[in-house]
């Protein structure tokens, strides 16, 4: 029996040793337990999913809707349809938005910039409407315009009926996932949005045939007040969806979008999405390839030359959230055979592919840094007379 007890020791032992290191990282960063039905942790610049529970559930989005309108807002901008500087009028159906507003008037001028504050801080379902109709001629046309964005960016669970969130029609939906993919669209394409979505509070001024108010817009978005790391982005609240909210962080080199859905208080939503964000710090290192990839010599038909100056079509970056050993990545070079001239630069010759212990983490394209030109008969002509005269 001693004996047993003693081999059963040095068993437990021997396990600590080899796997007591693993054992207490996991302990230090467990995945939190949620009670949101849906929610969703993603790296933003990778689109990587940290953690996730029904995450491509259809569920009613309620304000996080605005994230498509801020989507065909900055759109319009980029495009040169709009300006911040150029005023909108407001109707009569902007008026008459319920839920979150910013009081506009019928007929009060506001410029694209002050409307897009209300959008990103207040949730004005009121300046959502004026600047889709300002947009695109009517909400309807705007709507048009969402789902059209929806289908261009693959956003397969996702159908807008309104500009606002504000109706709890079935037939208006997205998902925790879809919406941290479109999260991730605004910001990496637009990071401006961050000057908007960053306001804790701001004074806009209301211009009426009445005269002239002050309106104090207060955002939201409690994260951030709350969370260090905030930088963003929409919270929602209807009956129909309960309490959402996609936020943003960043700290360091990781950026971090955390969509919690459907939780049962304004404040489970707000905890739900910390403790998403600090289990993502928590467990989350990048591996980032930053050597550059030799000149290669490589069997071009119809050119003179068999070296080509080559790159990598973009860095290589790999989000780690189990802790593997870094400096057992192996890089693994592999070119195309017979490539022929002409070979226009950018164009990809190869892959680089990455492996830790026999897993492929990922590739990036080798492609072309220079042309390579289609030799014609006289070139080849001239270098074999350079080459008898040599």
């Amino acid at each position: 029996m001693k004996r047993l007890v003693l081999r059963l020791f040095c068993l437990g032992s021997l396990l600590f040793y080899l796997f007591g290191n693993t054992i207490t990282v996991m302990a230090m960063n467990p995945e939190p337990e949620l009670t949101a039905p849906s929610y969703v942790l993603m790296e933003e610049t990778t689109g990587k999913i940290i953690c996730a529970r029904n995450e491509t559930e259809r569920r009613s989005p309620a304000s996080i809707t605005k994230i498509m309108t801020l989507i065909l807002a900055f759109d319009a901008l980029e495009s040169g349809k709009i300006t911040l500087e150029e005023e909108v009028m407001t109707s009569a159906y902007a008026k008459s938005m319920g839920g979150s507003q910013v009081f506009l008037e019928e007929g009060e001028m506001q410029t694209v910039d002050t409307l897009l504050k209300c959008i990103a801080v207040a949730s004005g379902n009121d300046a959502s409407v004026a600047l889709a109709e300002h947009i695109a001629g009517s909400e309807e046309a705007f709507v048009n315009k969402m789902n059209e964005k929806t289908k261009e960016l693959g956003l397969t669970d996702t159908f807008f009926e309104d500009c606002t969130g504000l109706t709890d029609s079935q037939g208006h939906y997205t998902s925790a996932l879809d919406v941290a993919k479109m999260s991730a669209y605004l910001i990496n394409t637009y990071p401006k949005v961050y000057e908007y979505t960053g306001i804790w509070m701001e004074d806009i001024v209301h211009k009426t045939i009445k005269g002239e108010n002050i309106f104090t817009l207060s955002s939201t978005n409690k994260l951030l007040k709350q969370y260090p790391y905030t930088t963003g982005l929409k919270t929602g609240s209807t009956d129909a969806a309960k309490y959402c909210i996609s936020a943003t962080a960043k700290n360091g080199d990781l950026s971090l979008i955390a969509v919690v859905m459907g939780a049962d208080t304004p404040t489970a939503r707000f905890d739900e999405a910390k403790a998403l964000l600090h289990y993502g710090f928590g467990v989350s290192r990048f591996y980032q390839d930053d050597n550059e990839i030799q000149m290669k010599e490589l069997s071009i038909q119809g050119a003179l030359c068999s070296n080509i100056p080559v790159e990598k079509e973009k860095v290589f970056r790999y989000l780690d959230t189990v802790g593997i050993d870094f400096s057992k990545i192996e890089r693994l070079e592999k070119y195309a055979e017979n490539l022929e001239a002409p070979v226009a630069k950018g164009s990809a010759v190869g892959e680089l592919k990455y492996l830790c212990e026999g897993k492929e983490l990922g590739s990036v394209k080798i492609i072309a840094s220079e042309e390579v030109v289609k030799a014609t008969y006289t070139d080849f002509f001239l270098m074999l007379f350079r080459n008898f005269l040599l």
